[in-house]
């Protein structure tokens, strides 16, 4: 290849190699073994005083980031595209490849070849053709050490390429020192991880993916020779980024090399100098936005995986030290996403809302007893590409829709909250069995100038006062989602208990409004029972996977392991667990929640459910709740198994005024069952245990709590076609 180098450029490189060319003419002239013992001299202790990059090399590696299966590609994250392999996974043509092309006499020399840095320097001075190099494989690789080596200085790495007699010196000292205290082949080895092969990749293994999409073990003889060929003049001689001209004639260039070595004959050679060019190029992904097309929804899982390492010790001291072990480090990932469970999460999302609405659905599923995030699904791209004017998160978008954080506080999620009341009665020791007669709309002790209010105090109303109205208890009151019932209960236990019950099993209150209301006000947060506080689907499966899994509730969490390229486990991959409850109260919750989707009691008290279809599409043990928001604006569902719940709310993360409406409930009821049916499927069945008798109450013999009585007259209605008939015919017996 003809230089392109400057003249002053050429000039400096003739000086310079005719000084280096004099001292290794006068060394070479020395006798050989006063030649060997200068070397030796030199050399004695030089392993000890070695950079730590040469001693125990650190170099950037690309993560991989893998679905529970440990197997299914999520993405990568890299600064430097590159990933170290051993050397019984690189092919041995490679190996022969490379040193036939870089250094001949690899196996014979000590470090330094000085007949062929002599050889390289008389040729250079000489000019006429391609400028040769000299340096050993040994040499390469200490340059290409200290010229990366992140622990240094800027000025320190760019010091490592100058071309000065001081630096080639201490490079030959650096070489001899490692062939002293290293093997050849874990010299090759560490050369073949880092050497640059253009187009981006660095090491062999980075290569192989890039140019021919396979793994190095698996290269041919005329592949292996290509990117034998590369190291050179990487980016120049790249068939993909160069010239295929060029990179063609350097293949040549190897394969002759290798037969006048005896790696291969010169019948191989010839064979493979006419095989045609075929590349299979394969960028490999980097970051959340680089998932895969086919898998949208995959990104936004691996940014709550990527939120979620900014905040592990384990990885740095900082956030900004952690994002650099995950570009840098190297890491083998296995998360906790089921392929199957997010596709399914992801095709029903997308049936309910398209990917260009302006309301979504996000759907998150959760492991109950280990906080593991199965899915993270919704209707939108996870992609910084533009959207058309007037559409901020649709189709393209990167905020946590599921997760909540950044810019996203969340959506209301309704009844789904009554849950929190409920489960704060029971531990206050008020049995599922507790009654009341619940009115259509419930005068409360909070001041109200709102329409609708009831002589100046909030007033709470039944969606449907035919269907809700009447004796209620907090089987039928969950499973008929009866408004008036579980505020007067949040009343009995305190709003403020129920507050810290919702924030107990993981509730995070990230709108400032709310936030403030559940520290400073939380006893006077009347409609909190009503689900008027934000939150997301995430937060809320994992709140209900804390009933499922008997009370325990666990940190949610992206990864089942975290390795290190040494193969050492990182200690993060560990659930974190506690028990919040008592197991026989959430149990009580559970047995309750049997209500609203079709099932049945453990004390046979079920008797109307707002989501009784999911029954039939689960078709095993299973509970649940909807909820409704305020003229519903949003729709949600959370359902759950002892091996999984999974929450979906239905809103527009851009306009909370957009109203989503009642039509689109049960899409989402659909859409959250059917997931939890691909979660289950193939797993044992298992049922819920029972809450205890005590927990229970005694439903036979129902004491209702007294009405409140209005400050102002009510129309009268017709109360006893609203109760139960055991009820009904207990009043009756008494006149």
């Amino acid at each position: 290849m003809p230089s392109s180098r400057s003249p002053l450029s050429r000039l400096l490189t003739v000086l310079l190699a005719g000084l280096l060319a004099g001292l290794v003419l006068a060394l070479a002239a020395l006798p050989t073994g006063l030649l060997g013992g200068l070397v030796a001299k030199a050399s004695l202790g030089a392993y000890e005083e070695l950079p730590d990059a040469l001693r125990t090399p650190v170099q950037p590696q690309r993560s991989y980031l893998y679905a529970d299966d440990g197997k299914t590609l999520i993405t990568t994250f890299y600064d430097v595209n590159r990933t170290d392999v051993p050397l019984a996974e690189i092919a041995p043509v490679m190996r022969q490849a490379i040193v036939s092309a870089e250094d001949r006499r690899f196996y014979s020399h000590g470090g330094a070849d000085l007949r062929g840095i002599v050889r390289a320097l008389v040729a250079n001075v000489k000019g006429g053709g391609t400028e040769q190099g000299g340096s050993t494989l040994t040499m390469q690789y200490v340059r290409n050490v200290l010229k990366t080596d992140p622990t240094r200085t800027a000025e320190e790495r760019q010091a490592a390429t100058e071309q000065t007699v001081g630096r080639k010196l201490q490079e030959i000292r650096y070489a001899n020192a490692l062939e002293k205290s290293l093997s050849k082949d874990e010299i090759l080895n560490r050369y073949l991880n880092i050497a640059y092969f253009g187009s981006g990749a660095y090491g062999v293994a980075a290569a192989s993916q890039r140019y021919f999409g396979k793994t190095p073990a698996d290269l041919t003889l005329g592949e292996a020779a290509l990117l034998a060929g590369l190291v050179q003049s990487p980016d120049e001689y790249s068939p993909i980024d160069g010239d295929k001209d060029q990179a063609l004639a350097r293949r040549g260039y190897v394969l002759d090399s290798m037969a006048e070595t005896g790696a291969i004959t010169a019948q191989q050679a010839a064979a493979a100098k006419a095989e045609p060019l075929k590349l299979h190029p394969t960028a490999q992904p980097n970051g959340c936005t680089a998932t895969a097309s086919a898998r949208d929804g995959w990104g936004f899982f691996c940014d709550y995986l990527r939120q979620w390492w900014l905040t592990q010790p384990a990885f740095g001291d900082t956030a900004e030290e952690r994002e650099q072990a995950l570009r840098r480090g190297g890491y083998r990932v296995v998360t906790t996403l089921d392929a199957k469970i997010q596709q399914t999460a992801q095709a029903q999302a997308t049936k309910v809302y398209g990917y260009d609405d302006k309301r979504a659905l996000p759907i998150a599923a959760v492991e109950p007893g280990t906080g593991r995030v199965l899915a993270m699904a919704v209707n939108r791209h996870y992609s910084l590409a533009d959207n058309p004017d007037g559409q901020a998160n649709h189709p393209n978008t990167v905020n946590p829709l599921i997760s909540g954080g950044a810019s996203v506080d969340g959506y209301q999620a309704g009844s789904t909250f009554k849950l929190f009341t409920m489960l704060a009665a029971l531990e206050a020791g008020k049995p599922l069995a507790t009654g009341f007669d619940a009115p259509a709309k419930l005068p409360t002790r909070y001041a109200s100038d709102a329409e609708g209010n009831c002589d100046g105090r909030w007033c709470p109303g039944n969606a449907n006062p035919e269907w809700m109205d009447g004796y209620r208890m907090m089987w039928d009151g969950f499973g008929r989602s009866v408004n008036t019932y579980f505020v007067w209960l949040a009343e009995q236990v305190g709003e403020d208990k129920v507050v810290e019950m919702a924030q107990r099993l993981g509730i995070t209150f990230r709108a400032g409004s709310d936030a403030a209301f559940a520290r400073d006000n939380a006893a006077n947060w009347g409609a909190f029972t009503l689900g008027v506080a934000a939150t997301t689907p995430l937060d809320l499966a994992n709140a209900y996977a804390t009933v499922a899994a008997d009370g325990t509730y666990c940190s949610p969490l992206p990864v089942v392991s975290v390795t290190a390229p040494d193969g050492g486990k990182i200690d993060v991959g560990q659930p974190n667990c506690k028990k919040v409850l008592a197991p026989d109260v959430a149990r009580a919750a559970t047995d309750a929640a049997r209500c609203p989707v079709g099932q049945q009691s453990a004390y046979g008290q079920c008797n109307g459910g707002t989501a009784t279809g999911v029954d039939a599409i689960v078709d095993r043990p299973v509970a649940g709740k909807t909820g409704s928001s305020e003229r519903n604006a949003t729709e949600t569902f959370v359902g759950f198994t002892p091996q999984v719940a999974v929450a979906g709310i239905a809103a527009n993360p851009d306009d909370s005024t957009d109203l989503v409406g009642s039509a689109v409930q049960s899409e989402v009821i659909d859409a959250v069952a059917r997931t939890i049916r691909t979660a289950v499927a193939g797993k044992p069945v298992r049922d819920f245990t029972a809450p205890s008798r005590e927990l229970a109450g005694d439903p036979q013999r129902p004491r209702p709590e007294p009405r409140p009585q209005p400050q102002q007259p009510t129309p009268p209605r017709d109360a006893p076609r609203n109760l139960p008939s055991d009820l009904l015919r207990w009043l009756q017996d008494r006149g």
